[in-house]
Formats: structure tokens, sequence, C-alpha cells
């Protein structure tokens, strides 16, 4: 008989997050779906998902979640740490309060969480972290940066976490998506326009925003559902893979951007700044 498993994943109130909480529950599993805006998860209610209020930059808001769980289902067999937050911008234009927002999302955050249910996880002699990475991990973005010290920073901290929990019984996985038609990228793109303006930037990044803005629009992207069967592996396989790489350009931007020398990565990226959509 399968073996269903409490999970608790964040950034549930949208793409991903949203898609996969539904999914897993659909599976039978018992999950509780996280984020700020809990309105806009009452639907997942309707698939058996448990709602919770979570802000990952608040210390007593993830203490609350996490007991929650634990209070209602005395285990946590799996956490998805989802949240993620991007603004785009030249590094000298990104307000620092900006830059020390996506960390604290996308890096401090998820790490906390973690600390978190972890006591839980050596307790029971067992656990998953699956933590959502993303290309942007693996290889620089024109006008990312600050997003990509963020992702970076996740490969850097699933790969130290792996090797230290394996012995508690405790896996980590890495989530590593490529170019997924959300809202993020339009999100994104408005962000950059905002840091860009009446700054030195401002004809480069409003180009690129456009690119950003026309390229999300297209079908050239995955949809949500196909990060969704890798975090789907990751939490029902017996051994599952440090890494999964999913999504459009995933694994050839990978590659592509591992092969050429870094002069002609950087002169490509730049191109695409200046590359002006009709």
């Amino acid at each position: 008989m399968k073996q269903y498993k409490t999970i608790l994943i964040t950034g549930a109130s949208s793409g991903i997050g949203y898609d996969a909480a539904q999914t897993l529950a659909r599976q039978g599993h018992r999950v509780y779906a996280a984020a700020r805006r809990v309105e806009l998860m009452e639907p997942l209610k309707d698939f058996g998902v448990h709602v919770l209020q979570l802000d990952v930059t608040d210390e007593t808001s993830m203490n609350r979640c996490v007991e929650a769980v634990i209070q209602a289902e005395g285990k946590i067999d799996v956490l998805i740490n989802n949240a993620g937050y991007g603004f785009f911008g030249a590094i000298e234009n990104v307000p620092m309060e900006e830059a020390r927002r996506q960390l604290e999302v996308n890096v401090f955050g998820l790490a906390r969480l973690t600390q978190l249910v972890l006591p839980q996880m050596r307790k029971q002699g067992s656990g998953r972290i699956i933590n959502t990475s993303s290309i942007a991990g693996k290889m620089v973005i024109y006008m990312g940066g600050w997003y990509n010290v963020t992702k970076y920073a996740v490969e850097a901290f699933s790969d130290a976490l792996r090797m230290e929990v394996k012995p508690f019984g405790i896996d980590v996985v890495m989530i590593e998506p490529g170019a997924i038609k959300t809202n993020w990228g339009h999100i994104a793109a408005q962000h950059l326009r905002e840091s860009s303006a009446d700054t030195a930037y401002e004809e480069t990044g409003t180009r690129f925003a456009d690119s950003m803005d026309w390229f999300y629009a297209t079908n050239l992207l995955s949809k949500p559902s196909v990060i969704t069967k890798a975090i789907s592996r990751a939490v029902n396989s017996r051994r599952p893979k440090a890494r999964y790489c999913r999504g459009r350009f995933s694994i050839t931007g990978r590659l592509f951007h591992a092969i050429i020398p870094t002069r002609w990565w950087d002169a490509i990226m730049r191109k695409m700044g200046r590359a002006k959509i009709a």
C-alpha cells in the first residue's frame, strides 16, 4: 500500500507552487499550502489542501506555520521551499533594500524554514527538503544580477545541506526550472523598467524589459506542470535525484553557458539587452 506524506509547500498562491499543491493533493498526500496571500489559495481547498498564511521574511509567521503542521499531523515528511522573488535591474540601480529583500525571501527564508523542520525530521529519522532553484543559479541572466546571486546561493546551500543531513535519513533535492510560463517574467520586467528609469541604463533596461514581456507572452516557454512533474518525482521517488533540471532551455542553456568562452556569453547577453522588439 502506498504511503502518503505530509507536505508543506511555500509560495503556493500562484504558478508552480499552486499547481504542485493541487497535483500532490490529488495523489493523496496531506498538503499544506502556504503563502502571504491566503485568499488566492482558497480554490485549493476543493482538492483537500490545507491553506496557511506564511511570510518567509517573518520569524513569528514561519514558526507558527511549521508548528501548525506538526500539531495537526505529528510530522512533516516533505518541505518544498518554493517561495521566490525577483527584482531585475542593473547592479548599480537596484536599491539595496530590494537586493536584501530578494536575499531574505529566496535564501534566508528558505534557510530558516529548513532549520525549523529539521529537528522534527531528525526525530522521525526521515524527511525530504526540496528547494526550488533555477537555471539562473547556473548561468547569469542579463540585468538579473541580484536574482542570480540568490539562486547561486540556493545551489550552494542545498549542496552543503545534502551532505550534512544524509546521515539522519533526510534527502535534499533541487528543482532547477528553465523558462516557465508564469507571471514571474512580467513582474521581473516591470521591476527592470522601474529600476532603470532616469538612469544611464534606461534605454537598455527598457528594451530588455520589452523583450522579456514579449518572450513570456509566447508559447516558447514550458507550462508549470512540467516542473510539477519533477516535484512529484522528487516527493514520491524512493531515491530521488539531487537535481531535477526541467523546462525550456534549462539543459541547453546550461550546456551552452558551460562550453562557450565567457566573453562570448557576455556579448550574447549584451546583444539581447540591445535587441528591439517590434
